[in-house]
C-alpha cells in the first residue's frame, strides 16, 4: 500500500552474529546478538549508526510529508503561551513557553491578592526569573528537569537537571536574591527534592548500579557531597524509596514499595537530622499509601479490601488503621491529598478517571457522609487533580480532558460546590465539532469485555475502508486514560480511526483487571489486544490490512507480542523503546529494575514454570517465518529502563526471519544516541521526532493526505 518506495535499492545493515548460550532450567538458547549490550564498544556504535543511516534512506522520500506533519504540530500549538499561575505562599508561580524556545521559562511574581491577569508574551512588572531552561539547554543537545522546589520562605530554589537522559541529576540550588546558583555539588540524585523547615539542608535519593532508588540522603546547602548524611537505605532489591513533603510542611513522608507491598515512615522536618519513625510497617502483599493529613495520617491501602480503601490513623500509632472509605464494586481508590478543610480523593470508576472531595470539620474529622464527586459527564472524560500546594486552600484545582477536550483547568469552590474554569489549553484550527469520541466494547477469548475509546472524523464512513491506529500499554497498573493529544489530529484529519485499547495488565477497570494481566496471566494483554483490533476491523470502522498499531516501553512488548501472535491483524507497528528481550533481561539480577519487576513478569531465574511461560511470549524469541506488519522501532542509547539493544537485536532477528517483501514492509530502527527513554527533549525536537514515526505510519497505511 505505501506509493513512494525509495528509487534506489537500499541494504539493511546486518550486524555479525556472536553466539552466546544461555542455559537455564535445563534450557539452552544460543543468541547470535547478545554482544551489542556493550555501548562502549566502537562496532556497536558503528552498527547503531549504519542502522540510522538506513532509516534514513528507506524514509528520504517522506521529507516533504515529515516537514508538514511539524507544521501541522505547531499550527495546533500556541507557541508563545503561559501556564495558570499557582500561589505557593506569597507568590504566583509561572510557567512560560515562547515561540521557538524548546523550553520553558519559570518565573513568578508576587501574591496581591488575586489570580493575576497574566497574559503570554511580555512579562509582568515584578516578575522574576527563576529558572530560563532554554538558557540553560544552550549548550546541550538534550536537556530534562526531574524536579523543581522552592524553599519553605521562598529565597532559595532547588532544581534537579539531566543532560544525558540517564536520569540521573545535578542538583542545583540557586539564591533569589542574589540570582547566583550556590550549590551544585550533589550529582547523580534520583528523583525528588524537599528541603528541611530551616532551609538549610535538602533531601535527595540516590540510585544503584542497577538505577533501583535505594537511599535517601540530608545535604547541607553550601557543603561538600561527600559530608552528606544516609538518612534511609532500602536494602530490599524489589524495592525502591522515595518521599514527598507533606503540604502543610511538617513532614517528610518516605515510601519505599515493591509492585505488591509497601512501607512508609515519617521525618520532622522541623528536626532534619533526626532518624525516620515507621509509619505502618511492613506486610507482605500490603500496598499503601500515607498523607499526613496535619493531626493524623490518611492511608489507602488494600489490607482486605481489592478496591483498596482510605483509613485515618493517629500520628502517634501509624498502624492502627480506621477505614473511613471502602471502594465500592467497579471503584479502585488510588491516592489522597489531604487539605485543612477537605480531602481530595482520587479514584477510578467505571473505567475512568475521577475525583472524589470529602469536607472535614473544624476538629479535622472527615465528613465522609458530605462527600461530592467531581464530574462533566463526558463519556470519555478524565478528571484528575492539578497542582494545589497550599494546606490552608479552600479550593481545589483539577485537570479535565479526553480525546476531544484539550486540557481544561478549572477551580471547585468546597463552599459553594461550584466550579470555574480557569483555562483551556488554546488549540489553534481545531473545530471539536468535526469529530466524535465514543466507548467501545471488545470481546476477549475468555468472554471478558475489553474497553476501547474511540476517536474519529465524523464525515469518516465506517464502511470498512477507513485506515485505523490502536494503542496499547497493559503494564504496572498503568491506566492509559482518554486525553487530548494535538498530534494525533494530523492522523484523524487525514482519515485515521484513533483507537485506545485498554487492555487488562494495566489499571483502567480497576485492581483485578491489572491482576489479571500479570505474571502467569501476561498473555492477557496480548490477546486483548489482538481482540481489540479485530473489533475494529469487523465492525467496519477500520479497513482489514489498513489497522496499525502502537505501544512505548512495556506497551513495546505488547507490540512485540501481538505482532507474533497475530501478524496478519496489522499492516505497521511503531514500537517505541520496546522490552521486546523481555526474558534475557528478567533473568538477569544485575541489569536496571530486574528484582523489582519479578513481582510484575514473575521470577524466571528461580522459577522454571515463569521461564517458560516468559519464553512461550516474550517477542525476540518467538519470531516465525511468516509475512509480518512493518515495523518501526525506536530507542535512546542512554535509555536506563529498557537498553537499546533489545529493540536492535529484535529488529535483526526480524529481518532475518519473516518472509514479508521488506520493500513493501520495512523493519525499520533509530537510535537517539544522545537522549534517554522519553527520546528526544524539546518540544520541537520532539516533534520532529513524532513527525518521523507518523509520515512512516502514514505512508504505510496509504493515508498521507488529508481530507478536504
Amino acid at each position: 500500500m505505501t506509493k513512494d518506495l525509495p528509487t534506489a535499492p537500499v541494504s539493511a545493515p546486518v550486524p555479525v552474529q556472536r553466539p552466546t548460550e544461555r542455559t537455564f532450567h535445563g534450557d539452552t538458547v544460543v543468541d547470535p546478538y547478545e554482544w551489542m549490550r556493550d555501548k562502549t564498544d566502537p562496532e556497536v556504535i558503528t552498527h547503531l549508526e549504519a542502522e540510522n543511516a538506513y532509516a534514513d534512506a528507506r524514509t528520504a522520500h517522506l521529507d516533504g510529508l515529515r516537514a508538514t506533519l511539524v507544521e501541522e504540530f505547531i499550527g495546533h500549538t500556541q507557541e508563545t503561551d503561559l501556564s495558570v499561575p499557582v500561589r505557593r505562599g506569597d507568590w504566583w508561580y509561572i510557567v512560560r513557553t515562547t515561540a521557538g524556545d524548546d523550553y520553558p521559562k519559570f518565573t513568578r511574581v508576587a501574591d496581591t491578592g488575586a489570580l493575576p491577569l497574566v497574559e503570554p508574551g511580555a512579562m509582568l512588572d515584578g516578575e522574576q526569573m527563576l529558572l530560563d531552561a532554554q538558557a540553560e539547554a544552550a549548550d546541550s543537545e538534550f536537556y530534562s528537569l526531574g524536579g523543581l522546589a522552592p524553599s519553605p520562605d521562598h529565597t532559595l530554589y532547588a532544581s534537579a537537571v539531566d543532560t544525558a537522559g540517564d536520569e540521573r541529576f545535578t542538583l542545583r540550588v540557586k539564591d533569589l536574591t542574589s540570582g547566583e546558583i550556590i550549590d551544585e555539588a550533589v550529582t547523580g540524585a534520583g528523583y525528588g527534592l524537599a528541603f528541611s523547615a530551616d532551609q538549610q539542608w535538602l533531601f535527595y535519593a540516590r540510585v544503584d548500579d542497577s538505577w533501583r532508588q535505594h537511599q535517601i540522603w540530608r545535604h547541607q546547602i553550601g557543603s561538600d557531597a561527600s559530608e552528606d548524611v544516609l538518612v534511609i537505605e532500602e536494602p530490599d532489591e524489589r524495592f525502591m524509596i522515595g518521599f514527598d513533603r507533606s503540604r502543610d510542611g511538617s513532614t517528610l513522608v518516605i515510601q519505599a514499595g515493591s509492585t505488591s507491598t509497601t512501607e512508609a515512615w515519617l521525618l520532622d522536618l522541623t528536626d532534619p537530622t533526626a532518624v525516620p519513625v515507621p509509619a505502618g510497617g511492613r506486610r507482605e502483599g500490603v500496598d499503601y499509601g500515607v498523607e499526613h493529613a496535619g493531626d493524623r495520617l490518611l492511608i489507602i491501602h488494600n489490607d482486605g479490601h481489592r478496591g483498596f480503601a482510605l483509613a485515618q490513623a493517629p500520628l502517634d500509632a501509624p498502624d492502627r488503621w480506621e477505614d473511613l472509605v471502602v471502594a465500592a464494586d467497579g471503584e479502585r481508590l488510588l491516592a489522597v491529598e489531604a487539605f485543612a478543610s477537605f480531602v481530595a480523593l482520587e479514584l477510578r470508576s467505571g473505567g475512568l478517571a475521577s475525583v472524589r472531595l470529602i469536607p472535614r470539620a473544624a476538629d479535622g474529622t472527615l465528613l465522609v457522609a458530605e462527600a461530592t464527586d467531581i464530574s462533566h459527564g463526558g463519556e470519555l472524560d478524565t478528571v484528575e487533580l492539578d497542582s494545589n500546594p497550599n494546606w490552608d486552600q479552600r479550593t481545589v484545582r483539577y485537570q479535565l480532558t479526553s480525546m476531544l477536550t484539550p486540557t481544561t483547568i478549572a477551580e471547585r469552590d468546597l463552599a459553594s460546590g461550584e466550579s470555574s474554569v480557569l483555562r483551556v489549553t488554546p488549540v489553534p484550527r481545531y473545530d471539536p465539532s468535526l469529530y466524535v469520541e465514543r466507548r467501545e466494547w471488545a470481546t476477549a477469548e475468555d468472554g471478558t469485555a475489553i474497553p476501547l475509546s474511540v476517536v474519529a472524523r465524523r464525515d469518516v464512513p465506517a464502511d470498512g475502508t477507513a485506515p485505523g491506529y490502536l494503542y496499547g500499554y497493559g503494564s504496572y497498573e498503568v491506566s492509559i486514560d482518554p486525553s487530548f493529544v494535538p498530534t494525533r489530529l494530523s492522523l484523524l484529519d487525514r482519515g485515521v480511526i484513533i483507537a485506545i485499547a485498554h487492555v487488562r495488565g494495566g489499571g483502567e477497570m480497576g485492581r483485578d483487571w491489572y491482576e489479571h494481566g500479570k505474571l502467569l496471566e501476561k498473555k492477557n494483554s496480548f490477546s486483548d489486544f489482538v481482540a481489540a483490533a479485530k473489533h475494529l476491523t469487523d465492525s467496519g470502522l477500520v479497513a482489514a490490512g489498513r489497522l496499525s498499531a502502537e505501544g512505548r516501553s512495556a506497551g513495546g512488548l505488547l507490540m512485540g507480542g501481538i505482532a507474533n501472535l497475530a501478524p496478519e491483524q496489522f499492516r505497521a507497528v511503531i514500537a517505541g523503546v520496546p522490552f521486546v528481550d523481555a526474558l534475557t533481561t528478567i533473568l538477569d539480577p544485575s541489569l536496571p529494575l530486574t528484582v523489582g519487576e519479578w513481582e510484575e513478569w514473575g521470577d524466571p531465574l528461580h522459577d522454571p514454570a515463569v521461564y517458560e511461560y516468559m519464553k512461550e511470549y516474550t517477542p525476540y524469541e518467538n519470531i516465525t517465518a511468516v509475512q509480518y506488519p512493518a515495523i518501526f522501532a525506536s530507542t535512546s542509547l542512554n535509555d536506563t529502563r529498557v537498553f537499546f539493544n533489545e529493540p536492535a537485536k529484535w529488529v535483526a532477528r526480524l529481518r532475518e526471519t519473516v518472509t514479508s517483501d521488506q520493500a513493501e514492509r520495512p523493519i525499520l530502527f533509530r537510535c537517539e544516541m544522545v537522549a534517554g527513554h522519553g527520546g528526544r527533549s524539546g518540544r520541537y525536537r520532539k516533534w520532529e521526532q513524532r513527525a518521523d514515526e507518523l509520515a512512516w505510519l502514514l505512508d504505510q497505511l496509504g493515508a498521507a493526505a488529508r481530507i478536504s
